[in-house]
């Protein structure tokens, strides 16, 4: 939620839809409450509400969100949408002290580098101020504050970040990570939503912005020109894994295929059982050398389920030299991450019964 243009429904658009950041000029207001499901390891439903929302006119409790995520325009006067913040923290702390509020300090783009931070700092000040006006108490309240722009990747890291505190089983598929980075050297790995390009976990490893963007922009790509590309296997299911949503492009290499023909187990584990015309799903692969930028160092992509990916940085001499090994972590890093999500997908099931 937000008040008036502040870029709420840009936000949603760039994330979920891929529309380019430059066509979000032309999105008309939001006049009502808009729901989007997105589904990555949990189900999301997002609202989109518009800029004359009230607490009373939201159409539900505040305690069926788990999450609040309010949307400032970087240049705005600041008093009318603080004010109306102030008023949903308030309102929503009260009736869940565990809800998680989060500020997007949006249309950071506006602005040099030194008048963006300087207006986020006051952002930040005349929130905290009016809670503490409000009473003492709320100056304790749990307030996240982003800085964010639709032009480049801080809106991804920052919606990451949003969805992180929502994923119960986050815990176990760091573990995951940091197994895999420790077995294969990689000093950096994430598991990515391909649509989103939101990353839903890392390793244990700090998240550098020029790593992040690097891996964002190559799966841009890799969705960009995926579509363009089809498997040459034999059309006999039983002899063949052909892929049921568009692929990204292959690497020249053969031997970069995540999953042998033979590993039926696996495909078991990550998808309920097959009918007869139904056939197996394909896990494409990809990979480039960073140099001369990062010299020594090979970006990788290995499809995890339909919807998440593997990206991590290897040393190119273990990537060249250990293919197997990295493959076999891969394998086994998809089989827990598929049995994760299959737990998941059966409790979000089970909720809704």
């Amino acid at each position: 939620m937000s008040h008036y243009r502040s870029g709420k429904s840009s936000i949603l658009q760039v994330l979920f839809k891929n529309l380019p950041p430059k066509q979000t000029f032309y999105l008309e207001p939001t006049m009502r409450v808009t729901k989007h499901a997105f589904d990555t390891v949990i189900p999301l439903e997002i609202w989109d509400c518009p800029g004359n929302i009230t607490v009373d006119s939201i159409g539900a409790p505040l305690s069926d969100f788990s999450t609040i995520v309010f949307v400032i325009d970087i240049r705005d006067l600041y008093q009318q949408p603080v004010a109306k913040l102030v008023e949903f923290i308030v309102a929503a702390f009260q009736i869940n002290p565990n809800i998680n509020l989060e500020v997007f300090v949006h249309k950071a783009e506006k602005l040099q580098e030194d008048d963006k931070i300087e207006n986020f700092r006051q952002i930040h000040e005349r929130v905290m101020d009016r809670l503490a006006d409000e009473s003492p108490e709320y100056e304790q309240v749990p307030l996240n504050f982003h800085l964010t722009s639709v032009y480049d990747h801080s809106l991804q890291e920052a919606f990451s970040r949003v969805v992180h505190k929502l994923i119960d089983s986050l815990p176990y598929l760091e573990d995951l990570l940091n197994v895999f980075c420790s077995n294969t050297s990689s000093p950096k790995a994430f598991l990515f939503d391909t649509t989103s390009k939101l990353y839903v976990a890392t390793d244990a490893s700090p998240v550098d912005q020029a790593t992040h963007t690097l891996c964002c922009d190559y799966l841009q790509m890799l969705n960009s020109f995926g579509p363009l590309y089809k498997s040459n296997a034999d059309p006999d299911p039983r002899s063949s894994l052909v892929s049921l949503a568009p692929s990204p492009p292959l690497t020249t290499t053969p031997s970069l295929n995540a999953v042998p023909c033979t590993s039926a187990e696996i495909l078991d584990t990550l998808n309920p059982p097959l009918s007869k015309s139904t056939k197996p799903v394909f896990y494409p692969s990809a990979s480039t050398s960073l140099s001369p930028s990062h010299p020594g160092t090979t970006l990788t992509y290995h499809l995890v389920t339909p919807h998440l990916a593997l990206l991590a940085l290897l040393p190119t001499t273990v990537y060249e030299m250990r293919r197997g090994l990295v493959e076999w972590n891969v394998v086994w890093f998809r089989e827990g991450v598929g049995e994760i999500w299959e737990v998941e997908k059966e409790r979000s099931v089970g909720e809704l019964v």
